[in-house]
């Protein structure tokens, strides 16, 4: 039981060191090709809501945030596409690692 314990322990440490490695700057891409997000294309996906979303799919990460109003904060419900579609060359600019099926 004493052996469990430190392995689960062991490994929460290093999870946790892990994260730790990562840094606050949410702005730049960390994988195998590692680039500032503005240098990728994003797109839009249009949720089940019909509220508008920006999507980046860098073959091996993906990013997803909802699209707001500079001014109010608000969700931006375009009309753009319709629910559930995407719009736009969100995986340009990235090196695709891992293929995409579709």
């Amino acid at each position: 039981m004493r052996h469990l314990s430190s392995t689960v322990l062991l490994c929460g440490t290093l999870a946790l060191t892990g994260c730790a490695e990562l840094g606050s700057d949410k702005a730049f891409d960390r994988g195998p090709d590692a680039k500032d997000l503005l240098d990728l294309q994003a797109g839009i996906w249009v949720d089940p809501n019909g509220c508008d979303h920006w999507i980046i799919d860098d073959g091996l990460e993906g990013y997803l945030s909802a699209r707001l109003d500079r001014t109010t904060g608000k969700p931006v419900c375009s009309g753009v596409a319709p629910p559930t579609q995407t719009v736009g060359d969100f995986k340009a600019g990235g090196t695709e690692i891992i293929g995409d099926p579709f």
